[in-house]
């Protein structure tokens, strides 16, 4: 289980360095749909492992209501900053034009999904 946490941060990383997301576009639907996490705890373990410096007094409160799993978070955070560094280098690549359709397609689908099976 701990290297579907580990792909999902590199999955994140890739997206996050090829888009410039990865938080609530790629882990908080991973960790609900593939990993049966509540929301909360979607969130919560989001925040966690992108803490530095994005989010530690946000991750601080889930803690406390405890809606954070530490340990899926740091390994989230070893894929994330893996995939980032692909995802980087993947982008430098592809036109602009094309990386924009990619974009959106990408957010058109995970919005579809939200909305449908919700």
């Amino acid at each position: 289980m701990l290297l579907n946490y580990l792909i999902i941060g590199i999955t994140a990383g890739i997206f996050g360095g090829f888009f410039g997301i990865g938080g609530a576009t790629v882990i908080v639907p991973a960790l609900v749909f593939c990993c049966g996490f509540s929301q909360h705890q979607a969130q919560g373990t989001t925040l966690a492992a992108m803490v530095p410096p994005i989010g530690l007094l946000a991750a601080w409160h889930y803690y406390n209501r405890g809606n954070v799993n530490i340990q899926v978070a740091v390994f989230i955070a070893i894929g994330f900053f893996i995939g980032g560094y692909f995802g980087a280098l993947f982008a430098g690549k592809v036109p602009d034009v094309l990386l924009k359709k990619i974009f959106g397609i990408f957010l058109l689908c995970i919005a579809l999904r939200l909305i449908i099976k919700g």
